[in-house]
């Protein structure tokens, strides 16, 4: 039996899909940490494989976090990472499994991953940047804009920031209030045909 999904509207298209945008620069205007703290909240609903949670989250506000990130920077990703009123560091745990038996109870599903090094990195690897993904729809839907970015020293951010933990970093997202000045004109983007296929 089938049953019929709620949709959003055309502006929650917009504000998710249509008018994201990849913001170089901030107005000054404050992210609580109370915002940053819903921003978990919704994106933990979202499906993954086997209920796995593998996505890490450190954010970065104070002047001090910042100036221990600033090093691990490519140059042209300094300034605005710098005046993002948060910066949150998307990392994955290697060793998630070990929270399955909290997670998803009703099989041994950490079995599925002890002793199995290839399973373990491509299963943490692909839910976490899928969390990572919710992440930036759930920051959207609170009305922040979003940096997304690599360059950065990856390894020498581990180290900083997660130096006793088994964490991959994934990538950096800055968010806050976009200076629309400071962004792009739209790129363009392929069609339906140009790479999708019905069978």
């Amino acid at each position: 039996m089938s049953r019929n999904h709620d949709t959003i509207t055309e502006q929650d298209k917009d504000i998710l899909f249509r008018k994201a945008r990849t913001y170089n620069g901030w107005n000054d205007k404050d992210v609580p940490d109370e915002m940053l703290k819903e921003i978990f909240d919704l994106l933990k609903w979202g499906p993954t494989s086997a209920n796995c949670l593998p996505m890490r989250v450190k954010y970065i506000k104070s002047a001090a976090a910042k100036e221990r990130l600033k090093p691990y920077l490519m140059e042209a990703n300094i300034e605005k990472t710098m005046s993002a009123p948060a910066v949150a560091i998307l990392a994955y745990d290697m060793e998630f499994y070990e929270h399955l038996p909290r997670l998803f109870p009703h099989t041994d599903a950490k079995s599925w991953f002890v002793g199995d090094d290839k399973a373990i990195a491509e299963t943490a690897n692909r839910n976490g940047t899928l969390q990572a993904g919710y992440f930036i729809l759930a920051a959207r839907a609170l009305g922040l804009d979003c940096g997304p970015m690599s360059g950065f020293d990856q390894d020498g951010v581990k180290k900083e920031f997660f130096p006793d933990e088994n964490f991959v970093v994934n990538f950096l997202c800055n968010l806050g209030y976009g200076d629309e000045s400071t962004i792009f004109d739209r790129s363009p983007r392929f069609d339906f045909d140009d790479v999708c296929e019905i069978v």
